[in-house]
C-alpha cells in the first residue's frame, strides 16, 4: 500500500480548524491538483471560487445551516458547474451551442467534472496534512449563494470544501461492506441479501457512534437514512437549475 492510498483510506471529515490561513502556494497546489482530474471530452465544465472575505465566509456559513467551521476554516472553496465559458465560445465562434449546453447531458457532465475535480483537491489537501469537509449545505439557499458569489447564467454553485489545519482528532467512520458496494457483471438486488448486509453494517455504525459518544448515541445507518429521506429537502432545485439555463432539454 502506498502513501496516496493510505491517505484516502484514512479520510475523515474535519470540522474544527486552527486559526491558520492557507498559503498561496497551498491554494495553488490544491487547485492545480483539481485541474488534473479527468474531464469529459476535455470540456472542463467547472470553476472553483475561493472565498477569503471574512464577511462572505460568515454569510455562507449561515446560509449552509449555521456551520461555523465554514467561516473558521483556513480556506473555503466553492465548486461550481460552469458552462458560461462555453456559451461565450458559441458566440465568438458564431456557432449555435445553446441546445447542447442547456441539455441534461451537459448538466450531468458539468456536475461530474466538478465532483471529480473536488475529490482531487480533497486528496491533495489531505496529503499535505490538512483537513477537509464537504459542504452541501450551500444548496439550502442557492439563490442567495449565487448572488453573494455573483455567478452568472450557466454557472451553479454545487458544494463547498472547507480546508485547514485540523484542530481535532476524529475516527474514520466505517463505510458499507465491500460486497454491498461492488457488483460484478450485474447488479445484485436480492432483497434478503441486501437486508443481511445492511444489518451487519448497522451494527458497525452503532458501535462507532457508541464509542465516539461514550454511549450517548447508538443509532443505525438505515434509521438515519429513513429519517433523512422522509423529509422533503431542497425541492426547489429543478426550477433553480433550469433558471440557470441547465438541464432544460
Amino acid at each position: 500500500m502506498n502513501e496516496t492510498i493510505e491517505t484516502m483510506l484514512n479520510h475523515r471529515s474535519v470540522r474544527k480548524f486552527k486559526d491558520e490561513k492557507l498559503t498561496l502556494e497551498q491554494i495553488q497546489v490544491i487547485v492545480e491538483s483539481a485541474q488534473m482530474a479527468s474531464t469529459s471530452s476535455f470540456i472542463q465544465a467547472y470553476s472553483i471560487i475561493g472565498v477569503t472575505d471574512p464577511e462572505k465566509k460568515k454569510k455562507l456559513a449561515a446560509l449552509a445551516g449555521g456551520q461555523d467551521y465554514v467561516a473558521e476554516s483556513g480556506h473555503f472553496f466553492v465548486f461550481c458547474a460552469d458552462l458560461y465559458r462555453h456559451s461565450l465560445i458559441g458566440k465568438w465562434e458564431n456557432t449555435d451551442v445553446e441546445d447542447s449546453i442547456t441539455s441534461m447531458e451537459k448538466f450531468m457532465v458539468s456536475v461530474i467534472d466538478a465532483s471529480l475535480a473536488a475529490q482531487n483537491a480533497a486528496v491533495a489537501a489531505e496529503s499535505m496534512g490538512l483537513g477537509i469537509c464537504y459542504i452541501g449545505g450551500i444548496r439550502n439557499h442557492l439563490d442567495e449563494v449565487s448572488e453573494l458569489l455573483e455567478t452568472p447564467s450557466h454557472v451553479i454553485p454545487l458544494f463547498g470544501l472547507t480546508v485547514g489545519v485540523p484542530d481535532q482528532e476524529t475516527a474514520v467512520k466505517p463505510r458499507m461492506p465491500f460486497q454491498s458496494i461492488y457488483h460484478e457483471n450485474s447488479y445484485r438486488y436480492d432483497e434478503q441479501v441486501v437486508k443481511t448486509e445492511l444489518d451487519e453494517y448497522d451494527e458497525a455504525i452503532s458501535a462507532y457512534y457508541h464509542g465516539r459518544t461514550s454511549g450517548k448515541r447508538t443509532d443505525k445507518w438505515t434509521g438515519q437514512m429513513a429519517n433523512m429521506l422522509e423529509k422533503k429537502n431542497r425541492m426547489y432545485m429543478k426550477e433553480f437549475v433550469e433558471g440557470k439555463n441547465f438541464a432544460k432539454k
